[in-house]
Parts: C-alpha cells; sequence; structure tokens
C-alpha cells in the first residue's frame, strides 16, 4: 500500500515545446514588425521592394519577343498571353517569350478587347471581327457597315459598334458561341462607349447628342433577354446626364454596377440615380480611368518641390467609396490600367501598382519608354525591335 503522505513527484517541462514556442514568439513579433515598418516607413519599403522582394527589374534582363523592324505590328496583351498581329498572321507568346501559336486573322487595322480569357479582334473602319478563346478563333463573323468599337464580358458575350449604314449607329449583339442575338439602332446619337454586364442581363449604351447648342448624355440600359425577342421595346431604363457633361466610358462591375467616366468626374449608377465617386474640381487631374475590377482610379499632379511634382494615385472602390492612395516621384507620362494592375509611364521607368495601392513592380528602362500593354499578369514594353516581358 502507498504511503498516502508520499511526496508526489513534479512532472518535468518540455524544454522543446518551450524553445519552440519561444521561437514562434519572435518570429512573429519580427513579422508585425517589420510589416509595420513596411506600412509606415517609406524608404524602408523602397529597400525591401528592392532587395527583398526583387521588385525591381531592369532593361535587357527579362524575356523578350523580337520584332521584324521593317513590319507594320500591332501588339496587344491579353489573359496571360502577348499577340503580335502583322500581315494577317496573329502570334501568341507566352509570359517566357516562347510562341504558342499562330492564327490567321484577316485584319490589317485592328481595335482589340479583352475581358478573362477572351479576345475580340475588329478591323477599325471595316467589316470583320473575331472572338479567340484562349489560343483559338472560336467564331468570325463580317457585319454590314463600318466597325468603330467592339466589345467583349467576361463570359464571352460581344457588342459591335457600327457606323456608316441608313441609322447614325448600330449596336450588333453577339453570344459566345458567334450567334448574331439582337441589333439595336440610334438614329440621331453618336456612341461614346457599350458595356455588358457581368450576369449577361444588360447591354448600358453610351450616347452623346450633338444636335443641339448644349451636349447631351445619355445612358440606356437594354434588356438582353427582351431585346432577343423584341428589340424595339427593351430598353429598361434611360439616365439623362446633366447637360453640358461629356461621357466618355462605361464598365460594369460586379453586382450590375455601372461606372460612368465623364470628362469631369466619375460617377456610378445605381437605381438611375448617380453616385458621385471623382470629382475633378480644386486639382490637377491629369489621367483617370474605369478599366479595373471594382475599383477606379485618378492620377492628381501635386507640386513636390520648385521644378518638381509627385503622381498622387487615388484608388476608390466603386462599392464601398473606400480609397487607397499611392505617390510616384515623378510626373505621370502615361497610365495603362487592366483588371488588378495599374501602370503608370514615368518616362523611363514605369511603376506597376496593384488596386491595393502597392508596388507591384517597378521596370527602369535605358530610353524613353513610349508604348506599353498590360494584362493581369504580364506586361510588353515594347521598342522598334523587340517587345520586354515584365511577369506581374
Amino acid at each position: 500500500m502507498k504511503d498516502y503522505w508520499e511526496e508526489k513527484i513534479p512532472k518535468q517541462l518540455n524544454k522543446r515545446k518551450i524553445i519552440l514556442i519561444i521561437i514562434a514568439s519572435i518570429l512573429l513579433i519580427a513579422i508585425i514588425a517589420i510589416s509595420a515598418i513596411y506600412c509606415n516607413n517609406k524608404p524602408a519599403r523602397e529597400w525591401i521592394d528592392r532587395y527583398i522582394f526583387r521588385k525591381e527589374v531592369k532593361q535587357d534582363n527579362v524575356s523578350t519577343i523580337d520584332l521584324k523592324e521593317s513590319e507594320n505590328t500591332n501588339i496587344y496583351a491579353f489573359n496571360k498571353y502577348i499577340g503580335v498581329l502583322s500581315k494577317n498572321v496573329f502570334e501568341i507568346y507566352n509570359s517566357t517569350g516562347s510562341e504558342e501559336k499562330k492564327l490567321e486573322i484577316q485584319v490589317s487595322n485592328p481595335i482589340f478587347d479583352s475581358a478573362n480569357r477572351f479576345l475580340a479582334i475588329a478591323e477599325n473602319k471595316g467589316k470583320k471581327l473575331y472572338l479567340i478563346t484562349d489560343k483559338d478563333v472560336s467564331w468570325e463573323a463580317t457585319v454590314d457597315g463600318d466597325i468603330s468599337q467592339i466589345h467583349v464580358n467576361k463570359n464571352g458575350y460581344v457588342a459591335v459598334v457600327i457606323i456608316n449604314t441608313s441609322y447614325k449607329t448600330v449596336i450588333e449583339m453577339y453570344n459566345p458561341q458567334g450567334k448574331e442575338m439582337f441589333k439595336t439602332y440610334l438614329s440621331s446619337t453618336r456612341t461614346a462607349d457599350v458595356a455588358i454586364s457581368n450576369d449577361n442581363k444588360y447591354l448600358a449604351i453610351a450616347e452623346v447628342d450633338t444636335s443641339g447648342t448644349i451636349i447631351q448624355s445619355n445612358i440606356k440600359i437594354v434588356s438582353i433577354e427582351k431585346a432577343s425577342n423584341d428589340p424595339t421595346n427593351s430598353i429598361e431604363n434611360t439616365y439623362r446626364s446633366d447637360a453640358d457633361k461629356l461621357i466618355t466610358n462605361i464598365k460594369y462591375q460586379d453586382k450590375d454596377r455601372l461606372v460612368c467616366m465623364y470628362t469631369d468626374d466619375i460617377q456610378v449608377l445605381e437605381d438611375n440615380k448617380p453616385i458621385p465617386l471623382i470629382t475633378n474640381e480644386n486639382r490637377k487631374t491629369i489621367f483617370q480611368s474605369i478599366e479595373l475590377t471594382n475599383r477606379a482610379v485618378e492620377i492628381e499632379e501635386k507640386s513636390s518641390g520648385l521644378f518638381t511634382a509627385d503622381s498622387l494615385v487615388h484608388i476608390i472602390n466603386t462599392e464601398n467609396g473606400n480609397q487607397k492612395e499611392y505617390t510616384a516621384n515623378a510626373i505621370t507620362k502615361e497610365m495603362y490600367t487592366y483588371g488588378n494592375i495599374i501602370a503608370l509611364n514615368l518616362g523611363t521607368e514605369i511603376e506597376f501598382v496593384n488596386i491595393d495601392g502597392w508596388l507591384v513592380k517597378r521596370y527602369i528602362a535605358n530610353q524613353e519608354i513610349t508604348k506599353i500593354v498590360v494584362s493581369d499578369s504580364l506586361a510588353g514594353i515594347i521598342y522598334r525591335d523587340k517587345i520586354e516581358i515584365i511577369n506581374l
């Protein structure tokens, strides 16, 4: 029988477990400290981006696509590819610069539009149009009249704006299989832009009437389902903008939010009512865009010294109005936007910024940069004899 008063032996501490907890705690504290420094200390963030995250790339240190200088080429970035159209041949290259496919495209002066896996190509002021899915031609068509604009949504529905017919403008709608769904006719106004909702329910038409002494911009919302059966009775809503406002671009974002860009501001149209997002009053706006995923962007030129200025990038969430900011220490010469990426051409540098306001990649060139193409996953820096590929 055990002695009741026998002294109990204490359990030994698990030294290995204690050491692991201490190490994990130190790592957690270090990560929190580094994150705080990265977010709040710009010089430290620049150093970390350059030497730790390797976000800075230089000319001639990336994959390239060689171009023939004598040929007239048209270049476009879509999905995870770069396409080069020359002499009716569309060559598709991947992110390493390797050719993956050649397609015959009977277009010499192209206009492009892309979304998700889809790329629409049409002859500017011509009659041919194509839809490419991934790397293959899904369908092609010929229209009556001359094509002035083309738009494709993320599900492969295509809208084509046609001029030089008996009407001022005709808009044709195609499904992803290339079947014509309906035509919409505008007798007296010109079309500034068109957009198809992400759920394929609506076609928005931004039209401008310049026949009077004051410019009048209107937005018509067409029910695609109704238009497929009766195009003449398919208009769901018409929104008349304030007099003398010139609309330039429209884009459907998530939850059927229609974002509208004018020369002097950006609005979201919900329930046929405009909600202001960005106004250009009292600041020097040099660029703005709505071609992003659930965001709108404006670049403001802001003086930083006697002879210097910065580019202050305002990125606004179109759903809740929240704003992020990014500052580039130079004046932006051009801005390119697509999906989650904002590309700022600063002359001999390009800064690629995401929609959360963080630097994704910085490209440094030995010469002035004049043209780039950009998608969500890569960008192409176009020179006379080559395209340099930047993976984002």
